[in-house]
């Protein structure tokens, strides 16, 4: 199995030659979507990861993901994307509608994870609040530590984070050392700590429902 690094930087799981459904991802949901993968037994899915630091440039998303779903074109039956909107503005969704495939509802994964409609129901409520995941807790150095410049420039947490009021950690596993370092994490941004545990949620829900 590859490591989370390797499986969000380079990001390629196939299973079964015989599949004809290709799960086109953004590599930070590689680590869910295989575990789902393996405990529903689809073995006719292949998931294809994106790197996931386009995060850090989402007006390169459409673009890639449309590179990729031409090149995949012609060996399988569905390509599905598993990315939400991700900072495109809309850009995705409609590249996505130009080239007949169907893509993962949601603004981002904070969104999805959750569960869309419980998000959007306190998104209001919550505009100083910080979100983490599974994969963002893991990789807080690499995608918001550094790229903000907080490892050269601690001065900056109080510039960028000044009107925040807490870290909200959205759990899709129990474990307790995610659970540590996100709470570190809210420490280091000088943020209250919260968590919630989502499960997979939406994101459960959307795969299940290309199986039928």
């Amino acid at each position: 199995m590859l490591s989370d690094r390797q499986l969000a930087e380079n990001g390629l799981e196939a299973r079964g030659n015989s599949s004809r459904l290709l799960l086109l991802a953004c590599g930070a949901l590689a680590r869910e979507i295989l575990a789902l993968v393996e405990m529903n037994g689809w073995d006719h899915v292949d998931l294809q990861c994106l790197p996931a630091n386009l995060h850090l440039y989402p007006q390169k998303i459409p673009d890639a993901v449309a590179q990729a779903v031409e090149k995949a074109r012609g060996g399988y039956d569905d390509i599905f994307v598993v990315y939400a909107d991700c900072g495109t503005g809309g850009l995705l969704q409609k590249r996505c509608a130009e080239l007949g495939v169907e893509m993962l509802e949601g603004p981002h994964c904070y969104s999805f994870f959750e569960g869309n409609d419980t998000f959007s129901a306190h998104a209001d409520s919550e505009i100083t609040a910080f979100y983490l995941t599974d994969f963002l807790v893991r990789q807080f150095e690499a995608f918001v530590w550094k790229p903000m410049g907080f490892d050269k420039h601690p001065q900056l947490i109080d510039v960028m984070f000044g009107n925040y009021e807490k870290l909200v950690y959205l759990a899709q596993t129990e474990n307790p050392d995610l659970d540590r370092q996100a709470a570190a994490a809210a420490e280091r941004l000088g943020l209250q700590y919260e968590r919630r545990f989502t499960g997979y949620g939406d994101l459960a829900t959307a795969l299940e429902n290309l199986q039928t």
